[in-house]
């Protein structure tokens, strides 16, 4: 056997053994929604059943945490967002001073345990007469999740030929238009996906949640307390309704992409 050809079996089993690490959890936790065990399992395996669905729709509890931790990662959403984009902007087209503070500040959240961000935020705006909610949620999330999306926007710019921006200008275009139909276009990609990253990112958080939720429990915390008084399959059967959400919407995304690059490909 060639070297070359053994480097290619290496990468294929490697590959195999990295998916079936990243997707065997998940089989087993879909696998459990559906045996008739009080505890989340499949050993041993005691019968097929349904009954955990009709449990998951029955605790209003559960479906309240669910919707609290939608709230919040719409908020997150709209702040994170807006904010990791003008950053990214800012540190990448202005000349100042101010530049390597306002990238050491947006940053350093990522550098700061989720612990100490959800106590800090709790305690700095409690001085203010707010309290633990959905609002403080949203606010102390937002300033370690806005980073995610300066990173992804800034790698995005650094590919962006200033040239073509500059031409817009000369040619007649304000600031705002050379914005909105040159570089908007070009970062578009990029605020999508990051702005997937940042509802994924809040939706799944636990550590800073847990000090500023107060009585609007997410569904992290929610699932987290229902461990100490007992865990059932009713979260498992949640879980893989979330995943069959997220597969249907990655293959609508996908068809969907290469329709649009048939369309933009000229036929040979």
């Amino acid at each position: 056997m060639s070297a070359q050809r053994f480097l290619n079996w290496g990468l294929r089993l490697y590959i195999g053994v990295f998916f079936v690490y990243l997707f065997l959890p998940l089989v087993i936790m879909g696998t459990a929604t559906f045996n008739d065990s009080r505890f989340p399992t499949i050993t041993p395996w005691r019968g097929a059943t349904l009954k955990w669905f009709a449990e998951l729709a029955a605790d209003d509890g559960m479906w309240a945490a669910l919707g609290n931790s939608l709230l919040v990662a719409a908020g997150v959403l709209c702040l994170a967002v807006p904010i990791g984009v003008a950053c990214a902007l800012f540190l990448t087209t202005v000349e100042s001073r101010a530049k390597p503070f306002v990238y050491g500040l947006i940053l350093s959240p990522l550098l700061t345990p989720g612990v100490i961000i959800g106590i800090s935020t709790l305690i700095f705006w409690r001085q203010f007469g707010v309290a633990g909610g959905t609002l403080l949620t949203v606010l102390g999330q937002t300033t370690f999740i806005s980073a995610y999306v300066m990173l992804m926007v800034m790698a995005r710019l650094q590919r962006f030929d200033r040239t073509l921006e500059r031409a817009a200008l000369d040619l007649g275009a304000s600031p705002w238009q050379a914005f909105h139909r040159v570089l908007l276009p070009f970062l578009r990609p990029a605020i999508l996906s990051a702005a997937v990253i940042a509802f994924l990112q809040s939706f799944e958080n636990y550590n800073t949640s847990l000090f500023v939720v107060g009585y609007d429990t997410t569904l992290t915390v929610y699932i987290a307390s229902k461990v100490r008084t007992g865990l059932t399959p009713a979260v498992n059967a949640l879980g893989l309704i979330l995943i069959l959400i997220t597969v249907a919407l990655a293959v609508i995304y996908e068809i969907k992409r290469r329709r649009e690059t048939r369309v933009r490909t000229p036929l040979s």
